[in-house]
């Protein structure tokens, strides 16, 4: 049923991996699509109480995909379908954010722009200890959207919502925890297991009770949500067609190209060659 994720359901419990490997599950507007129908279809499901969303691979998610041609080199595309695809993000994470269920990220790896925006919208987040989340939006010459401000403030509160939106830091599970924007920090390769011991508490509590609290505070966090955030896909279209978000992304996709290809150095002399970091 689909090609970008994979689905499992078992005592009522849900998994859900975004199934790009190959691309660090990247998001595109295919896997975007898919996440949003998964959404709708897990949400109609009365035998499913909770959803636990990961990543395949060594990774939660890389954020938007910036290889995707059918959301970057759309000028040529007919305006409303380019407002179409620009809103992509912001219908995933709103879809995911009200459906019925209790959802669970599990993070380990990283979980990248679009991949934390995703997961600000979820109910928890569980990181293992070595991975980490950043938003490197601003750095690309686009704003943060998605509906994700109000999110990370509710979250963080406003001073550290500014910090992690502007700065594009990179904030490891700890500190991640420690502001709130984190729940849990599970040991390395343990995030899936710990999301699975945490599903099971709320499954031992009353249904109904469990999803009339999570409608009650979802209605009061994100009084106003709304109002900061639907124009957003707008801001992006005009951002990113600048010509300072272009040198941006050319400068970005620069960088990465450069970091992968074997230095002359490294190749004649693999012994004394830098160990690579983690990106």
């Amino acid at each position: 049923m689909y090609r970008t994720l994979k689905l499992e359901i078992k005592n009522a419990i849900a998994t859900v991996e975004l199934h790009r490997p190959e691309a660090r599950n990247a998001m595109s507007a295919q896997l975007m699509r898919e996440m949003i129908a998964c959404a709708s279809r897990l949400s109609a499901m009365r035998g499913v109480d909770v959803v636990i969303m990961r990543g395949s691979g060594k990774c939660f998610s890389a954020g938007a995909d910036l290889k995707d041609a059918s959301r970057w080199g759309k000028g040529e595309r007919p305006f409303d379908e380019q407002r179409d695809i620009a809103a992509l993000g912001y219908r995933m994470a709103r879809a995911w954010e009200e459906i019925p269920q209790i959802t669970i990220a599990a993070i380990e790896g990283y979980a990248i722009g679009g991949g934390l925006a995703l997961v600000a919208a979820l109910d928890w987040r569980i990181l293992a200890q070595d991975a980490f989340v950043s938003l490197p939006e601003i750095a690309l010459g686009i704003p943060l959207t998605w509906g994700t401000l109000p999110r990370l403030v509710n979250l963080v509160g406003p001073a550290r919502a500014k910090r992690l939106s502007i700065l594009c830091e990179r904030i490891p599970a700890a500190e991640a925890l420690a502001m709130g924007l984190a729940d849990y920090v599970a040991a390395p390769g343990k995030a899936l297991s710990a999301a699975r011991a945490l599903a099971k508490q709320v499954l031992a509590l009353p249904r109904s009770s469990v999803r009339m609290t999570k409608e009650s505070i979802n209605a009061y966090a994100s009084i106003g949500a709304h109002a900061a955030s639907h124009m957003a896909h707008d801001q992006v279209q005009l951002a990113s067609a600048s010509l300072e978000a272009k040198a941006a992304r050319e400068a970005f996709a620069a960088r990465r190209t450069k970091a992968r290809a074997p230095s002359t150095a490294s190749a004649a002399s693999p012994a004394r060659a830098p160990a690579r970091g983690r990106r």
